[in-house]
């Protein structure tokens, strides 16, 4: 009998659920490049699992045969911890969105960067609450008018990538939803990557903000004002690949290479750099320099559940295996005596 997995297509991930989002989402591109993405992992169906939480993206999971969970709102991060803790042989993805991350579950998100849990994590940033109808979110600009913020949003907004970051996340990555080739490239890589991986993408809400990120998207203007990281290469971007960054003194500075400016004086990306590094790119913002898109960071280190499923099997090594009923007899027990209930 042959052992061989059937040769997954993309079709084998779609479920037989309506997709039901806005018409124009962004979502549908995210949806799309993942279900082109995964037979390259080669794996089968019931070995993958998404996890996800409340938002417009955390339908996720019913628009794939795998298996997946719709779970609490900000809590997708402990579900899926959880999980692989239990069931280290699954591939588990995140889905999650910039309010369902960064303000309810910005607690959840910041412990499993850090624990670096196995899990691929994509959150979807679209700038604004889409599912409860437009209220601004952590990611929103200062002065933006919403349902919530009539006269403009005061609150400076959350970086993720410097989230991400600052608590030490083993591998970073930026995509943009309607730059399909790069989003399935940079999924692929997050699902290779063995630790937690964290993508954003900058996703557009057509409905409730929309055209937030169309300096990022719009073919016309996009190469002025992104830039692509390329592992071992110069920081060039533009329509006619003729600026660079480098550094002046600790700060980055936009150069115009027809100038007399070397390839050799820009600085060269680096997936394995010192964070300080790391921070200088996520940094970057439009409109005074290019966004960075790609692997920010790339780096190894210890994985929780490897850690915490050693810590059990010593145990189990130590005391042999667990009785449960003995357990919950254990310790310290009392009698409440008859009488005592009765009153």
């Amino acid at each position: 009998m042959s052992t061989e997995l059937p040769v997954l297509k993309a079709n084998d991930f779609a479920s037989d659920q309506d997709v039901r989002w806005c018409p124009g989402c962004g979502d549908y591109s995210i949806l799309a490049q993942m279900k082109k993405m995964l037979p390259d992992l080669g794996l089968p169906l019931e070995q993958i699992v998404f996890v996800s939480g409340i938002g417009c993206s955390s339908r996720f999971p019913y628009y794939m045969n795998t298996y997946g969970m719709h779970s609490i709102h900000g809590r997708a991060p402990a579900v899926a911890t959880g999980l692989r803790v239990a069931r280290p042989d699954l591939k588990v993805f995140v889905i999650t969105g910039d309010g369902d991350a960064l303000s309810i579950g910005g607690n959840h998100f910041i412990h499993l960067l850090r624990r670096n849990v196995d899990v691929t994590l994509v959150l979807f940033n679209n700038r604004i609450y889409g599912l409860t109808k437009g209220q601004y979110s952590p990611t929103s600009p200062e002065g933006q008018i919403t349902k919530s913020t009539p006269m403009g949003a005061v609150d400076h907004p959350l970086n993720p990538i410097r989230v991400a970051l600052a608590a030490e996340a083993t591998f970073i990555a930026r995509s943009v939803d309607s730059q399909v080739q790069h989003l399935a490239s940079t999924l692929y890589r997050a699902a290779m990557h063995r630790g937690t991986s964290v993508v954003e993408v900058y996703q557009n809400c057509n409905v409730f903000n929309d055209g937030a990120w169309d300096y990022a998207k719009e073919k016309a203007v996009r190469a002025d004002n992104t830039l692509e990281l390329e592992n071992g290469k110069p920081l060039i971007f533009g329509k006619d690949r003729d600026k660079g960054i480098r550094l002046n003194g600790f700060k980055p500075e936009v150069v115009d290479l027809s100038s007399g400016i070397s390839q050799d004086d820009l600085l060269f990306h680096d997936e394995k750099a010192d964070p300080i590094y790391v921070q200088i790119l996520a940094g970057m913002r439009y409109p005074d320099f290019p966004e960075p898109i790609g692997v920010f960071r790339d780096v190894e280190n210890d994985v929780f559940e490897d850690q915490v499923r050693g810590q059990m099997a010593t145990a189990t090594e130590k005391k042999g295996v667990g009785d449960l009923n003995a357990l919950f007899n254990s310790g310290d027990t009392w009698v409440v005596p008859e009488t005592s209930a009765a009153r």
